[in-house]
């Protein structure tokens, strides 16, 4: 049976009459009659009584009604459901972000997208540069966002905003009081990093090629998979560390960390897509709404 049938014997058991049926459909009655008589011939079953001019619905059509009425509100709300994706109203976003983006820079406009388009639902994972990248080009996110270059042909990448990197160390580090501190110096203290892989450990490490530095070079003292769990061991005095300014702010301006004057070039927050694949209608409506963000500068 097709929903067209079900569609049809629905209205002439609502209305027991064939001709009305037929003009609330907006079909002619032998098309209606032609398929309420091939509804009952595949089943092998009589749905209405005929009697004269008049039907009515027999035992077995009386019971069948409920349950074409259920199908069809079911398709109805598919149907519903569809223009809504199609239109961008309902459904769900999948994002995936680096550690710095989704703490820092992502809430916002996340917050702003779901204010303006309540009906979708936003799912967030978060993880390093790398792993968001791999979620992209794996499908298991529509979108990511990342601070690190990526290496991917299947992928597509736009920048939204610029980042600034700095060098950080406690208070009572010699470098903290000192009034430059150079490329040569960057050997002579221990480091606490991101992890191989995040896209903040990657910054750095073009930045330090940049000047000659070879990042094999440096003492790790640690590596460590957050932000903030790097910031801490620096506030204790474990070494130096490279973070992006927004991550520093808190701990800048409560006295717990000082910026070294060692000048790190900037660095772009990338939108990650997958080239071959079509972005749903909610991804195009959020990416859109980043459009503004593409002049912000931490």
């Amino acid at each position: 049976m097709t929903l067209e049938q079900l569609r049809i014997f629905a209205a002439v058991a609502g209305r027991q009459h064939v001709t009305r049926a037929a003009e609330a459909l907006g079909l002619g009655q032998s098309a209606v009659s032609a398929a309420i008589a091939a509804l009952e011939a595949r089943h092998g079953t009589q749905l209405f009584h005929r009697i004269g001019r008049g039907i009515s619905l027999t035992e077995i059509g009386a019971q069948f009604l409920p349950a074409a009425q259920a199908v069809l509100a079911e398709a109805g709300r598919a149907e519903a459901l569809l223009a809504g994706l199609t239109a961008g109203s309902v459904g769900t976003l999948t994002i995936q972000a680096s550690q710095t983006i989704a703490s820092y820079w992502l809430p916002r406009h996340l917050a702003a997208f779901r204010k303006n388009h309540p009906g979708i639902a936003v799912q967030l994972t978060i993880g390093n540069t790398a792993q968001a990248a791999a979620a992209v080009h794996a499908g298991t996110a529509e979108l990511g966002f990342v601070e690190g270059a990526i290496e991917d042909n299947d992928l597509i990448a736009e920048a939204v905003a610029r980042d600034q990197l700095m060098i950080l160390v406690a208070p009572s580090h010699p470098w903290a009081s000192r009034q430059v501190v150079t490329a040569a110096d960057l050997t002579s203290t221990a480091w606490v990093l991101r992890e191989p892989g995040s896209g903040t450990r990657s910054a750095f490490e073009q930045a330090l090629t940049l000047y000659g530095v070879a990042p094999g070079l440096l003492t790790i003292a640690l590596e460590l998979p957050s932000n903030e769990a790097v910031r801490g061991a620096v506030e204790a005095g474990l070494g130096a560390t490279a973070l992006s300014a927004s991550v520093a702010a808190p701990s800048l301006e409560a006295g717990l960390l000082a910026s070294v004057n060692f000048p790190l070039p900037d660095r772009k927050f990338l939108l990650l897509r997958h080239a071959a694949r079509g972005l749903s209608p909610a991804a195009m409506m959020f990416r859109e709404g980043l459009g503004e963000s593409k002049r912000l500068l931490f």
